[in-house]
């Protein structure tokens, strides 16, 4: 675990910098373009460490996945469009574990040389690398043209005449049934999409008809749970999946990947990831793991597994895009970072990923100003690691339509689509508030005071207190649309609990530079003036 803030900014790799900008509806790579590995650039990198105080960079869609692009002359297997969601295709289908996007190369025939030039570009930045590893399942033409000498493909060795072998198959079947989803299988091509038997498709649709809303382009992978007979688990002997999924890890660790994004982690077995992270920590133990887990009764099971972060998805983004849409008040916020207390370290902040609407869409804020206080309270309110998504810090709407991914408030991840970077005021505000997340002791390391139970007269603000030391930060947030004189009783239990002394002090606002005098005094109040959808940050020397 880092002593340090981690301020991790995930990066949709084909979209940031491409500088192609047709955006044609439904274009093709030749139309639309690509950003690449080497637009990734050691200035760039230097801007997100030094402007955003960047500490790692999850690179999303690194792995070769499934594609409408024919690249059959480099050798690459060509995908069926049918069961390839968008022109470009998911990042999330994954047709080979050893290989990478091609999309993403300038020489294709070089694009494992050009992945590997980025991982030291990113490390010379004083950057950690981390990319998406996709466990649960892989693209339905799941097939390794890269693996190394002597590994056996997913499915090499599997039965199809049983649907469920807990030690040697690695995937589910559907015996003597064939894939028939609810599509045409053609989908424009002269020859169907075949598949006999049936394989059980990723979100857990163990029979040979997947819907439209399915991941019908996906298999789910067996780590040994027998999901026909009620999900009990065979892990004794090891399954084949977990030493090939094993193998898969060590691969990019000895790349030089510092830490994987584990996509829906909890939907595979927690005793896979007790062992796995294990076996990878034995050679590698400074591997980050980041799981994707929306279950908050499953959190402490997952950490418990090895997990260094979880999403906190169910929790506390769900209560700040409440609170920034009016749909609840602030004591959600108080409601959410209590039901993960006793893991508050391992718990990871967002507002926005590639799964969720953009903040400035229509769908949420509609202005990415309006998020202004609830970026204050995800990146300031403990010393667990924050996430920024690529284009939130410049208010990306995400309101196009580009193919698959229909206007939904989404930056795409089915399409090829540019995001052009931006500097404006909503940029520098995040440029401060991210200073503040990644310099300040007290944010990094210091306890934290929830002032909101003797502040009952604040419905739309959100205050607590951060000390290290003897530094300490009055933070309050204000939600509301309009600015306002609000005065924050300082509890005499936070000046216990923090060792804060009582006298005049001199404060700066960190955000705007500005002095003031505050007199800290038990039970007494410190007034605060706040603009609509802004925030103070008070440091004070005590």
């Amino acid at each position: 675990m880092a002593s340090h803030k981690i301020i991790l900014y995930q990066v949709f790799t084909r979209l940031y910098g491409n500088r192609c900008e047709a955006r044609k509806t439904n274009g093709t790579i030749e139309e639309n373009g690509a950003a690449k590995f080497n637009d990734y650039t050691p200035s760039r990198l230097k801007q997100w460490r030094e402007e955003l105080g960047v500490t790692h960079v999850w690179y999303t869609g690194v792995l070769r996945h499934a594609t409408m692009t024919d690249y059959t002359r480099y050798g690459i297997p060509r995908q069926h469009p049918a069961v390839v969601k968008g022109r470009a295709g998911s990042p999330y289908a994954v047709a080979d574990y050893y290989d990478v996007d091609p999309d993403l190369a300038v020489d294709v025939s070089q694009r494992m040389e050009e992945f590997l030039r980025l991982v030291n570009r990113t490390h010379r930045a004083g950057l950690k690398v981390v990319i998406d590893f996709v466990p649960n399942h892989v693209a339905r033409q799941y097939h390794s043209i890269a693996k190394p000498e002597g590994v056996r493909d997913l499915g090499e060795d599997d039965n199809p005449e049983v649907g469920f072998d807990p030690e040697h198959n690695n995937f589910y079947y559907c015996p003597g049934q064939t894939f028939t989803p609810y599509f045409e299988l053609y989908h424009g091509e002269r020859e169907p999409y075949t598949e006999r038997p049936a394989k059980a498709t990723g979100n857990d649709c163990f029979h040979n008809a997947p819907g439209k809303d399915d991941w019908y382009e996906t298999v789910k992978l067996n780590y040994g749970v027998d999901y026909y007979a009620g999900g009990v688990g065979h892990f004794d002997p090891i399954p084949s999946t977990w030493l090939k999924m094993r193998d898969i890890l060590l691969y990019w660790a000895a790349k030089g990947v510092d830490g994987f994004r584990c996509d829906m982690a909890e939907m595979v077995p927690a005793e896979f990831w007790a062992w796995a992270t294990q076996e990878v920590r034995r050679q590698y133990p400074e591997v980050v793991f980041i799981g994707e887990v929306y279950n908050p009764a499953l959190y402490r099971r997952y950490v418990a597994s090895g997990f260094d972060y979880l999403y906190d998805k169910v929790g506390m983004y769900d209560a700040l895009i409440d609170v920034v849409c009016r749909r609840r008040d602030v004591a959600a916020i108080t409601q959410a970072w209590q039901q993960t207390d006793d893991i508050r370290s391992h718990m990871l902040y967002f507002l926005e990923n590639h799964d969720e609407q953009r903040l400035a869409s229509d769908f949420i804020a509609g202005d990415g100003r309006r998020a202004v206080p609830a970026l204050v309270v995800a990146a300031l309110l403990q010393a667990s690691p924050f996430m920024l998504y690529c284009g939130q810090e410049w208010g990306e709407r995400g309101m196009d339509a580009e193919g698959f991914s229909g206007r939904d408030g989404r930056t795409t991840i089915f399409d090829y689509w540019a995001l052009t970077p931006q500097r404006n005021r909503l940029y520098d505000v995040y440029s401060r508030v991210l200073a503040i997340a990644s310099q300040e002791r007290a944010v990094s390391e210091g306890l934290m005071f929830d002032l909101m139970y003797v502040n009952g007269h604040l419905h739309e603000q959100y205050a607590f207190l951060r000390k290290a030391g003897r530094e300490l930060l009055l933070v309050v947030a204000n939600f509301a649309d309009v600015p306002v004189e609000t005065a924050v009783c300082l509890p005499a239990h936070a000046f216990d609990y923090l060792g804060i002394p009582e006298g005049k002090r001199t404060a700066e606002e960190l955000l705007s530079g500005a002095s003031c005098e505050v007199t800290l005094q038990r039970d007494q109040s410190v007034a605060v003036s706040l603009n609509a959808h802004s925030a103070s940050v008070l440091k004070i020397m005590v």
